[in-house]
């Protein structure tokens, strides 16, 4: 797994994100639930919640 620093926080994050944007409007929440666990087991550290959250 690669890591970068998050902006200046001195956070280290994995490179690869899930966006969640569409988790509820689109994916019910089992298969939400399904996903998010198989991405926690894939080592992804972030969960990315919103299209409007910078980094």
């Amino acid at each position: 797994m690669e890591y970068t620093q998050l902006g200046r926080t001195g956070l280290k994050v994995s490179r690869i994100v899930l966006g969640t944007m569409n988790f509820g409007p689109q994916t019910d929440e089992a298969d939400s639930h399904s996903i998010m666990d198989a991405a926690l087991d894939a080592w992804h550290q972030l969960l990315r919640h919103t299209a409007n959250w910078q980094l």
